[in-house]
């Protein structure tokens, strides 16, 4: 049965029955037969001076939307009041819009009418508007969780479609644990930092009410030196190797990771502006670290062999003129491997590794902890020293090498 209308003296009465809607839903009844409907927002008190008593006085701060929809007062026919059934229907979903827009603009949230979106198709849709440098990262974030959901049994039936309600505890700690089981070192961890970047962005703009993946953590030793280095020995070996079609940019730019411990994102993005020849100093800022860290510039120096590996700009005029240009990480990547494995050396060896070989080396030669991590763009020395503690292996390596002593 439809509520009693409660007409006030003004000829409007108010449609809304949840007495927190705001705006209200009402209708004003006009002498042609007809209702016009119309919004009446609430904002608050506010403070008004009143010349009859001489003071300031709280006033209710209101507002009326006339929305131009009208209803038949007496609807006689079925189409008349199928005509009111329909613009009633659209004057309740302006409401809630209305309503919605209010609560974003006061008080900073916003809920979304229609929360029937595919996850998966939602995460590809971040990694297309996505700028940072990291997106290669956000990219295996959503193929593993692709993998996760078409290898477990369990979850596979949500392979291709996943609403994000259905995302939950049970099975973010299931692709945790899949994660490790599939992932070395500190890549599990890097993925699902990612996954979890996705979800909280999900959060923010509320397609997700919950966040599933609250006090799962994975935990690595990050202390603990994981990836792969080449000795001094090895280095001199794969310098000294060519194959037929090598990419001299490659070559190089991989060089000069060893010899000065850059990322393959920096070593992408030097430019010859970078470099200053007569103080022999190379300069960036680190991608990883720039915006948000007071210790993402860099400074190195450089010896004549390394000035020489670098070369100038072929048009003097123009040192922005990348130093190295390269193809893509995945192209980068795949050459990196023929190439370590023509010069038969037995490692996983990623561009990553000339980084961490690179402070591994210096230590090795005696520099101090200190100097390595300013070379490195550490902040401080918790990243730094884990490269100590290989260091500390391959010397009990080099000592375990030498002949059994039998007395």
């Amino acid at each position: 049965m439809a509520a009693k209308k409660e007409v006030r003296s003004d000829n409007t009465y108010i449609i809304s029955q949840d007495a927190t809607d705001n705006p209200k839903l009402g209708a004003k009844i006009l002498s042609d037969g007809r209702e016009s409907l119309f919004l009446d927002y609430y904002f608050g008190y506010q403070m008004v001076y009143s010349e009859k008593l001489g003071k300031e006085i709280a006033r209710k701060d209101r507002k009326r939307e006339f929305l131009s929809l009208y209803l038949w007062l007496a609807p006689r026919t079925p189409i008349e009041r199928q005509q009111n059934k329909e613009t009633l229907e659209l004057a309740k979903k302006i409401r809630f819009e209305r309503g919605q827009e209010l609560l974003e603009s006061v008080e900073g949230y916003r809920l979304k009418k229609n929360r029937d979106v595919n996850f998966l198709d939602y995460f590809q849709s971040y990694i297309d508007n996505y700028t940072k440098k990291d997106i290669r990262m956000i990219e295996i974030a959503l193929k593993r969780f692709k993998n996760f959901l078409n290898e477990t049994p369990e979850y596979t039936k949500f392979a291709k479609r996943i609403k994000p309600e259905q995302i939950n505890k049970d099975m973010v700690e299931a692709f945790t644990e899949y994660l490790q089981s599939k992932s070395i070192g500190e890549g599990a961890k890097s993925i699902y930092a990612r996954f979890k970047k996705v979800i909280k962005y999900a959060i923010e703009h509320d397609t997700m009410l919950k966040n599933p993946c609250s006090g799962i953590v994975i935990k690595a030793d990050e202390q603990q030196l994981k990836k792969e280095v080449l000795s001094q020995e090895e280095i001199q070996c794969l310098i000294q190797t060519h194959y037929d079609n090598e990419n001299h940019n490659i070559r190089n730019a991989f060089i000069l990771c060893l010899y000065c411990g850059l990322r393959f994102c920096d070593v992408k993005d030097l430019t010859f502006a970078n470099v200053d020849y007569s103080n022999k100093r190379l300069k960036f800022e680190q991608n990883k670290t720039k915006g948000h860290s007071a210790s993402s510039g860099v400074i190195i120096p450089l010896n004549d062999g390394i000035l020489s590996l670098i070369g100038e700009p072929q048009d003097p005029e123009n040192r922005n003129e990348p130093i190295f240009a390269l193809p893509s990480y995945e192209m980068c990547l795949k050459a990196l491997g023929r190439w370590v494995k023509r010069a038969g050396i037995n490692k996983h060896i990623s561009w990553h590794s000339a980084r961490h070989s690179f402070a591994v080396n210096i230590l090795n030669n005696g520099a101090n902890i200190k100097t390595v991590a300013s070379l490195l763009g550490h902040s401080g020395l918790k990243h730094t020293e884990k490269y100590t503690r290989a260091v500390d292996k391959l010397k009990e390596e080099a000592i375990n090498s030498l002949p059994k002593l039998n007395l």
